[in-house]
């Protein structure tokens, strides 16, 4: 008799990250070297990132913060948890606002994958909702210049000395910046983008000169640090550096700025900051106006680093799009990947009006 067929569940995204959680004995084993022994560790999945992922790990009534890279299939050398870890062992060391590394595994066969653990900060993350401690609109507007003063620390730090010059080139940041999306976008095999190759083309002819290399946090917003807890408005740590490396500071401050909710701002999705419309908030401007004032740093030409964070943007955004348009359905849900399908002509449509005004 002929066998029928049968054909197993299809593993949704919520399934895959299940199947991330770290945990084992070899992964007690290991959480001995930096957590009191004392039963199996409560492993929970924290943050909403759609990268790398991070777990709140508490036993014996301690408690540490767990980073490993996203279910596979993974693009080459996108994800390294190893370098991000080591990127914040070294940032750590100078000073900047960055979680403790407590150890590090780069063995895949203790939990699934290379991870590291560090040390939890105690604070809020703010994307759309506020917390209690930030409802004045003196503490708001704090708050924004922290966010701005915690960049220009960042962009302070002396790379090159230590091992800091070891995480990326100090040359033809923008340059290369260009390339590699420009490649992305090319391989994609996505639908046609009208705009999208004026757009490189006009950002390609306009690349300012860069003043001087920092190392450059790749993602730098108000959803990526921990806010502190106290009763000042503060940034107690930056978080989420997988894109970090050296590069051209203003990129940046261009990112920050394009990802901040001001109230006459048209909506386009990459606002991933939707409490800074509320009163009391800095504008952009203003966000503006003071990184230059801390940092001393021209910033006439910032039209064109906000330009290249959208058109970034439109890149990996329209990548997701792709994906759920074959049926691969993403950590972020359907409902935003499909609305990527209005939403990346609105990035380039964006992206070119940032660009006409630098």
């Amino acid at each position: 008799m002929r066998r029928r067929a049968t054909c197993s569940p299809r593993r949704t995204a919520r399934d895959r990250l299940t199947a991330t959680t770290p945990t084992g004995p070899r992964f007690e084993a290991f959480l001995d070297t930096v957590l009191p022994a004392g039963g199996a560790a409560r492993v929970t999945r924290i943050g909403d990132g759609a990268s790398n992922l991070t777990y709140l790990v508490e036993r014996a009534g301690a408690r540490a913060v767990v980073r490993r890279p996203p279910p596979p299939p993974l693009p080459p050398s996108a994800h390294d948890v190893v370098r991000e870890a080591r990127l914040q062992l070294a940032l750590h060391d100078r000073g900047v606002r960055v979680p403790r590394v407590l150890a590090v595994c780069e063995d895949p066969a203790v939990a699934g994958a290379p991870f590291y653990v560090m040390e939890e900060i105690g604070g809020s993350i703010v994307t759309d909702a506020l917390p209690a401690a930030l409802s004045g609109e003196a503490v708001r507007r704090g708050l924004g210049f922290a966010l701005v003063d915690a960049l220009a620390e960042l962009h302070a730090v002396d790379w090159r000395t230590g091992p800091l010059g070891a995480f990326g080139r100090a040359d033809d940041y923008l340059e290369r910046q260009i390339r590699r999306f420009s490649a992305l976008q090319a391989s994609a095999e996505g639908r046609p983008l009208p705009g999208f190759e004026a757009l490189t083309d006009d950002l390609r002819r306009a690349i300012p000169d860069t003043d001087g290399t920092t190392v450059v946090h790749g993602d730098y917003r108000l959803g990526n640090v921990m806010v502190g807890a106290g009763p000042q408005p503060d940034v107690a740590a930056i978080l989420d550096w997988e894109m970090a490396t050296l590069g051209d500071p203003l990129a940046d401050l261009g990112y920050l700025t394009v990802t901040w909710s001001d109230p006459d701002v048209d909506p386009h999705p990459m606002l991933l900051s939707p409490a800074t419309a509320l009163p009391g908030f800095p504008s952009r401007a203003d966000l503006v106006r003071h990184y230059a004032a801390r940092t001393g740093r021209d910033v006439s030409r910032l039209g064109w680093y906000q330009a290249l964070a959208l058109w970034k943007s439109a890149v990996f955004c329209e990548a997701i799009h792709t994906r759920f348009r074959r049926g691969e359905r993403g950590e972020r849900g359907d409902r935003w990947a499909a609305s990527l399908g209005a939403g990346v002509p609105r990035l380039i449509e964006a992206a070119t009006a940032c660009l006409a005004q630098a």
